[in-house]
């Protein structure tokens, strides 16, 4: 980090605190124009969990019964955040239960009494429009049998919440970070008595930033598709918020809406889970359902890239491939080297996968699951296709970002005579090795094949003489290439056919075979799958080709194929697992 960097940083922890100690002596709010009515969906199961005092926050699990949150010496930043944002309170609020909606309570007031006053990590503008979204909508709950003094202290932190956000909403990154602070502005606006102010500055401020950042394709620069789910579903919400208080949507918030419906359709897998690209993962549990629906947006997008990302389905077959270059400079701070890797889904159970964000376990995982060999796709000569280089500070954390990326990317989808064709390439191995990888895939029209091609080429002389002077390197024994498919930790894979195959069941009794055509070494080896909700990576499998790049021009072709006694479709009802399994 440069010292620029790092005295912006300083400066904006300065005046986040300065201006949250301001807000702290602002006068309480005195009511709400209207009783609130929670949006967020939280999970039952770990509701349960948190009231029994088992805490689980950004992948660190902590058994602490009958103990205040704000007691806790938390393990990393991640944690602190997490906690600070009260985004648990959507699970608590799942839970009809006494003892829960007490705990919650004590949480609440516990944080108003430590850190009501400006003090404390919480206060970061994005933390605080989080936790007012929150504190708005479960409000009725949270005031229930509380006396005049603990709702006087209530309406008091809310009224902090709104001044501090109306003075440091513009100190936030952009997108995401930023609608947060906005909407939790907005909120504050049309939910309290004496706030209106603040309604039409956060009005037209959210409607500019849905102007500036939203794309005309209804996609976002970081392209995460996990992201762009958490901003339409927080524009859904501001827009439902203005409707219900009678005022006007703005009409760049509504047609964001209307742009990014569809978008998140077709990153949306056939079991309903995001596709997991670029630091993303399949989403909250409900949370993609109930965006959609409430936006009230059917349309689907039937042509081209969704931000960058190629689907093919059929049948109950989905595949969705990343098909364009990864985010650049500072939109790449998460971004992964996953350049035409792609991930398959078959009715309920993911077969093919990527191995996922690994941020929550540490900077390792996180740096191992942004290369490109924790993806479906190819990589070369141990080589990434784009490389992690210089560090920045991206939204108060100190981030590697992607260099030496794809430039180049020719996508084409087409219809074939007995299903869909896409076919892509990407330049990220000409400036290392001269060669561009070429994919097709070609998946039928029941859903139950697909078939593959991964090519290397040294097209232009120029590449031919970087590829020429790579082979002098290895004395001219070809440039080792792997192609791998990581499979869903659910997955029992076994080599079949001495060898020449493998075999994969999934849960619902699906039997999926990978066969090849080429002289390469076909191998199972270990994999990992990295998910939010779990305390280590999880145990996986991934299938293996290897070769060598010898020639100009090197072909290998696979296949995925369902087995031929395997059902079209199968009633897969399967014991479901608890929501968030630790």
């Amino acid at each position: 980090m440069s010292i620029l960097e790092r005295w912006t940083d300083r400066r904006t922890r300065l005046m986040n605190r300065f201006h949250a100690r301001r807000a702290a002596r602002a006068a309480a709010a005195t009511g709400f124009q209207s009783n609130p009515e929670p949006r967020t969906v939280g999970s039952f199961a770990r509701g349960r969990q948190l009231a029994a005092g088992n805490l689980m926050f950004a992948g660190h699990l902590i058994e602490a019964p009958k103990t205040v949150l704000w007691d806790i010496i938390p393990p990393d930043q991640a944690f602190e955040e997490e906690t600070h944002s009260f985004a648990w309170l959507d699970d608590m609020a799942a839970v009809s239960e006494l003892h829960t909606r007490k705990a919650a309570q004590e949480w609440v007031w516990g944080w108003i009494e430590r850190y009501g006053d400006g003090s404390g990590p919480g206060w970061l503008p994005e933390l605080t429009g989080r936790r007012m979204i929150r504190l708005v909508h479960h409000a009725l709950m949270l005031l229930r049998g509380r006396n005049a003094e603990q709702t006087e202290q209530f309406y008091r932190a809310l009224a902090a919440h709104a001044h501090f956000l109306s003075r440091r909403w513009h100190a936030t990154p952009a997108c995401l970070p930023r609608i947060e602070a906005l909407t939790g502005l907005l909120y504050a606006g049309l939910s309290l008595q004496g706030m209106d102010r603040f309604v039409e500055p956060a009005r037209k401020a959210l409607a500019q930033e849905c102007a500036r950042e939203i794309d005309a394709d209804g996609g976002i620069i970081t392209r995460n598709p996990e992201e762009l789910l958490e901003v339409f579903t927080l524009l859904t919400w501001a827009a439902a918020a203005l409707e219900e208080a009678g005022k006007t949507v703005d009409d760049d918030l509504r047609n964001a809406i209307q742009r990014i419906a569809p978008i998140l359709r077709s990153l949306r897998h056939s079991d309903g889970a995001l596709a997991r690209f670029h630091g993303g993962g399949r989403g909250i549990e409900g949370r993609l359902e109930q965006a959609l629906a409430a936006s009230g947006v059917r349309k689907r997008k039937t042509d081209g890239l969704a931000m960058g990302f190629a689907r093919l389905s059929a049948g109950r077959t989905s595949l969705i491939i990343d098909a364009a270059p990864p985010p650049v400079k500072e939109a790449s701070y998460n971004a992964h080297a996953s350049t035409l890797a792609f991930e398959l889904t078959s009715g309920r159970r993911p077969l093919i996968v990527n191995c996922g964000s690994g941020a929550i376990f540490g900077e390792e995982w996180r740096r191992a699951g942004r290369a490109t060999p924790s993806h479906s796709t190819l990589c070369l000569d141990g080589y990434s296709s784009a490389r992690l280089g210089k560090e920045s500070n991206v939204r108060g954390a100190t981030r590697e970002m992607l260099e030496d990326a794809p430039k180049t990317t020719p996508t084409q989808l087409s219809l074939t005579s007995d299903g869909v064709r896409f076919e892509g390439g990407h330049d990220g191995y000409v400036s290392t090795h001269g060669l561009t990888h070429a994919r097709i895939l070609e998946m039928t029209s029941d859903g139950r094949g697909v078939a593959g091609e991964d090519m290397l080429l040294a097209i232009d002389p120029p590449h031919k003489a970087t590829f020429d002077t790579r082979m002098n390197a290895t004395l001219l024994e070809g440039i080792p290439f792997q192609i791998r498919f990581h499979l869903h930790p659910e997955v029992d894979a076994e080599l079949d056919l001495g060898g020449t195959a493998v075999s994969m069941v999934l849960k619902s009794g699906e039997i999926w075979v990978f066969r090849h055509d080429s002289k390469a070494e076909l191998t199972i080896e270990p994999s990992v799958y990295l998910e939010k909700g779990r305390l280590r990576p999880r145990g996986a499998q991934q299938i293996v080709l290897s070769g060598r790049a010898m020639e100009y021009a090197t072909s290998i072709r696979w296949s995925l194929a369902k087995a031929h006694d395997t059902a079209i479709a199968i009633r897969d009802v399967g014991e479901v697992e608890a929501e968030e399994p630790i």
